[in-house]
């Protein structure tokens, strides 16, 4: 199955968390590759996969000798000479983590220069991101930063779908409405939204009555492991089967926008 899902939310309202799970739930069938991209500059996708930290993970923006090699300029220089197209197919399978059928790649961020700046690590990032997008037959799930800002024109037309996570109240309605524009403006052509810590039926009605003019996929419930996984910096469910029948709902939908 090749499948693209971009995820993102205003900042708490658990992104990451849906993430990991949503990952999960798309491995438990064998037959998918699934590959977790932490495209979050606060990143923090591993500990909700499980995935042992004792050995720290570096950044693909950060492998500095990789950039170098690849792109024929040290990195933290603008300007000059230096590959725009450099190899990056065998980056997926070097540099990833995996548990439980779920490959984790950690992008990073260019510390130097605006958002738009032409540099190595820039272009190291943006042609990782194209490949997986554009060129792998696998699933691929992105923890965004709130919005989309991996995401160039080239690759936005390639991703199935870009999924809001949002909370029952205003903050989350405004927050979706810019997401969904940012998306739109570079190409992504389903944007739906996940509800996430709904506590009641009043909680789900407000989210459906705010968002009417959304895709609404689901609502996933304040469960109680999350809260406390959250605060130890575990995952929840460590049993993929005990994985919520909301969020392999969720899972399902995603599925059906497999090209």
């Amino acid at each position: 199955m090749s499948l693209k899902i971009a995820v993102g939310g205003k900042g708490g309202v658990g992104k990451t968390t849906i993430t990991a799970l949503l990952a999960r739930c798309l491995a438990t069938d064998q037959n998918n590759k699934v590959i977790a991209i932490d495209a979050d500059p606060v990143a923090n996708l591993a500990a909700g996969l499980g995935i042992d930290e004792s050995e720290p993970i570096t950044p693909i923006a950060e492998l500095r000798e990789l950039i170098a090699e690849r792109t024929g300029a040290e990195p933290g220089t603008m300007g000059g000479f230096f590959t725009l197209n450099p190899k990056v197919d065998d980056i997926p399978e070097r540099f990833s983590r995996e548990k439980d059928g779920v490959k984790l790649l950690v992008m990073g961020t260019v510390q130097k220069g605006g958002s738009g700046c032409i540099c190595p690590e820039s272009t190291i990032l943006k042609a990782l991101m194209s490949h997986l997008v554009l060129y792998r037959d696998d699933i691929i799930v992105m923890d965004m930063e709130a919005g989309v800002e991996h995401l160039g024109r080239a690759t936005s037309s390639s991703v199935d779908a870009l999924v809001i996570v949002v909370n029952p109240g205003s903050r989350s309605q405004v927050a979706a409405e810019k997401i969904r524009k940012l998306g739109r403006d570079i190409g992504i052509k389903r944007i739906v939204v996940l509800g996430n810590r709904v506590r009641n039926a009043d909680d789900e009605a407000l989210i459906r009555s705010t968002l009417a003019e959304f895709e609404i996929i689901g609502c996933v419930p304040e469960f109680e492991e999350i809260v406390s996984a959250d605060r130890t910096g575990g995952r929840p469910f460590d049993n993929s089967a005990d994985i919520p029948k909301e969020l392999r709902e969720a899972a399902s939908v995603l599925k059906s926008f497999a090209r």
